[in-house]
């Protein structure tokens, strides 16, 4: 049986506030050694969005913002794919690429976030168990 992606996700997933300001989101990933936060929308429908290091890099830095004055909402990407824990790595590769990002958040079957894959964990784990194991589906 092929790996799936719960057997690569890792966890727990940090969620923010899209109040937060970007400092904030920054001191987090550092200090917990992650690429993105997911940004946790309330409203009519709780949705979700993911602030990334590229974010930071494109929208921050590259833009020349403080990220003390500027508010995750206004950096982060939201409307984002949910993953399913039980998609081969195959399947959530194809959906990374067909959508060109590299961090997926991953959901259970009742909507709650239980973990995170992304395009360097599944690099691990085709590195880790060889291809012919992750490749199949």
């Amino acid at each position: 049986m092929p790996p799936t992606v719960r057997d690569w996700m890792s966890t727990p997933v940090v969620v923010i506030d899209p109040d937060n300001n970007v400092s904030y989101a920054m001191t987090l990933m550092r200090r917990r050694n992650i690429h993105s936060v997911v940004v946790g929308i309330t409203g009519e429908n709780k949705s979700y969005g993911i602030v990334t290091t590229t974010d930071i890099r494109d929208k921050i830095v590259a833009a020349d913002r403080n990220p003390a004055d500027t508010k995750i909402s206004e950096i982060m990407s939201s409307s984002i794919i949910i993953g399913n824990p039980d998609w081969t790595l195959k399947e959530c590769s194809q959906i990374m690429q067909e959508n060109k990002f590299h961090h997926l958040p991953i959901a259970d079957a009742n909507g709650a976030l239980i973990g995170m894959i992304s395009a360097t964990d599944i690099f691990m784990a085709v590195e880790e168990s060889g291809w012919e194991d992750s490749a199949e589906s």
